[in-house]
């Protein structure tokens, strides 16, 4: 692997927004050689010896295998902890739980639903913490949805990012993408449906760095003109089932389909974080068809965070 000027070791990745675009352009590039790497048949171990402590407040499967191999992989270990193993739970204080942890294992992976969580463990534990989602942030996700922008398109520059949903984690990580690689992003969600405006504004103002266009619009149609990659999202994240009925009649509109893509560019790629309801956000024509790179962004989560682990615990 080719020496770097970056340094990560010991980082927290919290958000993309913390990293620098040449930081992003790294763990980007080093994902693509480890994947180059693992498929030629080239055994790397660098994390021998290592552990990383996983943390699941919540449900997952792309997470959880991703991690878990990613790190046999690399030579390493991983501990899965379920909100019912630890005493936080109980009413454990985090810092207790992160000062501890800290002396058990080499990082430690949280998917949470507070943003809040992971930043006050980041906080107290005294190894890298990996955000591997909160109700704020989905920044591994965004990594992986990059490495296949880049297979599919070969730059970032000039791509348009059309992103059709809720304003989630998952489009805020999007936007911070965007910001951070100089590729265009724009949200178009129903009223009420909005990417958070704070973190919409940090991304601007990172944005300015690269020359991104980040934007927001109501209207789905108007969006996807000129598009090279559509990207959809459930409509009902974990933890809003209870506004379910609700959604379904907000999002009426906004599902991805042959129509709504009419305006897209020939060659656009779909994208789709899973798992999908198919017949809700998107069409089955649309996400089984010719365009989609759902399973290449779903096995480019195992990558990026090869990539990641390599670059905040190989030195640690």
């Amino acid at each position: 692997m080719q020496e770097t000027a970056f340094d990560l070791t010991g980082r927290d990745l919290l958000t993309l927004l913390d990293y620098s675009p040449e930081e992003v352009a790294y763990l980007l590039e080093q994902a693509k050689q480890l994947k180059v790497d693992h498929k030629s048949g080239i055994s790397d171990k660098r994390l021998a010896g290592k552990s990383l402590g996983m943390i699941f407040e919540n449900a997952s499967t792309r997470t959880r295998v991703s991690f878990e191999v990613g790190m046999t992989q690399l030579g390493g270990h991983s501990l899965f902890l379920s909100s019912r193993d630890l005493q936080i739970g109980r009413g454990e204080p985090i810092k207790d739980t992160a000062n501890v942890l800290s002396r058990y294992v080499d990082a430690i992976m949280i998917r949470t639903n507070s943003h809040e969580v992971v930043s006050e463990f980041a906080t107290h534990a005294t190894v890298p913490v990996i955000n591997a989602l909160t109700d704020s942030y989905h920044p591994c996700q965004a990594l992986a949805d990059g490495l296949t922008i880049l297979e599919h398109k070969g730059t970032f520059k000039g791509v348009k990012l059309v992103y059709i949903g809720d304003g989630n984690n998952v489009a805020h990580s999007l936007l911070a993408l965007g910001a951070k690689t100089g590729m265009d992003v724009t949200i178009a969600s129903p009223e009420g449906h909005e990417v958070d405006s704070e973190i919409y504004n940090k991304a601007k103002k990172a944005a300015e760095k690269t020359g991104a266009k980040l934007e927001q619009c109501q209207d789905p149609q108007l969006a996807v003109v000129g598009a090279d990659v559509i990207y959809t999202d459930v409509w009902t994240s974990m933890g809003f089932e209870s506004e379910q009925a609700e959604r379904l009649s907000a999002f009426a509109a906004f599902q991805v389909n042959e129509e709504l893509l009419k305006n897209a560019k020939p060659d656009y790629i779909f994208l789709h974080c899973l798992p999908a309801h198919r017949g809700e956000e998107v069409s089955t024509d649309i996400i089984d068809g010719i365009h989609s790179a759902v399973y290449d962004q779903a096995e480019n989560r195992l990558h990026v965070q090869k990539s990641v682990l390599v670059a905040t615990m190989s030195n640690s």
